[in-house]
């Protein structure tokens, strides 16, 4: 009897026999799965792999389209691997540079000895259409590690040489398009022919490479400008440069050679520095009239550390500082907003108490004594502890929170009063020259840390959030980013590999039958290309120990 595998298809409820090594992208033809999107991807037992992925055994197999988070990365590695072949081909021996995410698309920088010009963009463009319509297959190797690593070398990829060499594993991948070879985390699409739209265009002496819209992958991502974000980029950029310290391989070397001490006061003194000259700033305008700072920034992004640390610098400048939490404005918990799924919404904006807040900032501006609320996060319900607010001379109000920056906060006060700040965890360093490190994964690892350590929520709980969360910045945090007055990064070159040991045992109590698992198995894939630094080596001042715990500050 010819032997078989059972194949039971998530989508559509559907158990199937098939004859073993049989590939998904055939599985997927053969159960004739229908999604609203074009298919990129498939999760195996709740781990994503690409469709070219053969079975040999039963499985329970989900297929992603291009509108999951998994299925828009699969689409976007393997751009990005056109895009560095098209840059092979047109420029050999100069280097790309796939940096971050940036005005909804991906900032790319060249070496190609000379300014990258408009024509250049035009030739690497047709040259990318070229190879998306030949059709050609992403193929997937692997190899005893040093025989990858010496193939990469022999390519000019040193930085991905590196990486392999620091994370000490036996085996390792690599792709393959053409006879040309790179290195990407994660699934691909099976050949370039699925790749139907993108665009790059000539960006701030760089490349801005412009993806599909997941909610309806027809069009093009709407452009926004972002060039105060770059120009943060940019700024830890230099520094890394400057000490040679660009990619995850980079610091995996000086971690074990036992250096991470020196990288670690280094990048706090820098981080320092920004707060330094921000409070500056604000001690010069307050002197021209500015009466409340406002912080505001995503989820996890270290605002309230910030805060804490920008308020010291100002009393150093002689100013009497005074914070207010929003989260003290939350309405209670009874009233709160609820989203489309009946949950509590509280992200929304609606779910602060806003009339109560104005009343109290216009008192506050007017030198009036003011009782501020503290907001009881086990009963859901707002109280009053004692807590008293006056401006007076030299007095500033710093006030904290992820809505901050939203125009409509606090209307009665007047725009030339206030001081914005936005603060988040813009990852700079790279795992390699081709693969970024997204800043949103950033913080979802801070916040697993610190849910699982102060607030008593499971891996499980807080990755089943984050999606609502990210909803919610979205709608109300990203858009108003731009407006700020000065822009703080929360980021440290180090902290991923300071968050490894604590968050890697929090993640693996997530089992295999839980939805959650392919995002913590995506996490922990990620995590392992870092060497592990002992939360020992952090001051306890560092924004990170908000996240760690041992701060010297209280919370």
């Amino acid at each position: 009897m010819e032997e078989t595998i059972y194949v039971y298809c998530k989508n559509n409820n559907r158990r199937q026999a098939f004859k073993p090594g049989i590939s998904l992208l055939n599985i997927y033809k053969e159960m004739e799965v229908r999604l609203p999107y074009p298919l990129a991807c498939a999760k195996v037992n709740n781990v994503n792999q690409s469709l070219s992925y053969l079975c040999y055994k039963p499985k329970d197999v989900e297929f992603i389209g291009i509108n999951e988070p998994s299925g828009m990365r699969a689409y976007v590695r393997s751009l990005c691997f056109v895009l560095s072949k098209a840059t092979h081909d047109l420029f050999p021996g100069g280097k790309l540079y796939i940096e971050h995410a940036l005005s909804k698309g991906y900032y790319c920088e060249f070496e190609i000895g000379r300014e990258l010009t408009a024509e250049d963009v035009v030739r690497l463009k047709q040259q990318m259409q070229e190879i998306i319509a030949a059709g050609r297959p992403f193929i997937t190797c692997e190899d005893r590690t040093p025989k990858v690593i010496e193939l990469l070398r022999e390519n000019g990829m040193n930085d991905k040489a590196i990486l392999l060499e620091t994370i000490q594993e036996a085996y390792s991948k690599y792709n393959v398009l053409d006879d040309y070879i790179d290195y990407y985390h994660g699934a691909l699409l099976p050949d370039t022919r699925w790749i139907h739209l993108f665009d790059i265009e000539k960006y701030n002496g760089g490349l801005l490479l412009r993806i599909p819209n997941r909610s309806n992958p027809t069009e093009l991502d709407p452009y926004i400008n972002q060039e105060k974000m770059l120009a943060v980029f940019r700024e830890l950029r230099q520094f890394q440069k400057a000490i040679d310290m660009n990619n995850v391989g980079e610091l995996n070397q000086r971690i074990l050679a036992g250096d991470i001490s020196t990288v670690v006061q280094v990048a706090e003194t820098l981080q320092e520095r920004q707060i330094g000259r921000i409070a500056d700033e604000i001690s010069r305008r307050c002197a021209q009239g500015v009466q409340f700072v406002l912080i505001s920034g995503p989820s996890s992004s270290g605002k309230t550390t910030f805060c804490k640390r920008l308020q010291i610098q100002l009393i150093a400048n002689t100013l009497r500082p005074i914070g207010i939490s929003l989260d003290d404005y939350y309405v209670n918990r009874k009233d709160t907003p609820r989203d489309e799924n009946g949950e509590y919404d509280y992200e929304s904006f609606y779910a602060l108490d806003l009339k109560q807040l104005d009343e109290d900032l216009c008192k506050i501006l007017a030198g009036e004594k003011v009782a501020l609320p503290s907001y009881n996060f086990q009963k859901g319900e707002r109280t009053y502890k004692g807590n008293i607010a006056q401006l007076g001379p030299k007095s500033v109000l710093v006030i904290e929170g992820i809505h901050a920056m939203n125009p409509a906060l606090a209307p009665n006060i007047p725009p030339e009063a206030t001081y914005k700040i936005y603060v988040s965890a813009l990852t700079s360093i790279s795992l390699d020259d081709h693969n970024w490190i997204s800043t949103t994964d950033n913080r979802l690892i801070r916040r697993i840390v610190r849910d699982y350590q102060f607030r008593g929520y499971s891996a499980k709980n807080t990755i089943a959030r984050w999606p609502s969360v990210r909803r919610g910045e979205d709608k109300w945090i990203f858009p108003y980013q731009e407006n700020a007055d000065a822009m703080f990064n929360s980021a440290m070159l180090y902290e991923l590999a300071a968050l490894r040991k604590i968050a890697e045992p929090v993640l693996k109590e997530v089992t295999q039958m839980d939805i959650e698992y392919s995002e913590t198995h995506r996490l922990l894939q990620f995590l392992r290309y870092f060497a592990y630094i002992d939360a020992e080596e952090l001051p306890n001042t560092s924004l990170l120990r908000e996240f760690v715990g041992g701060s010297s500050f209280k919370y």
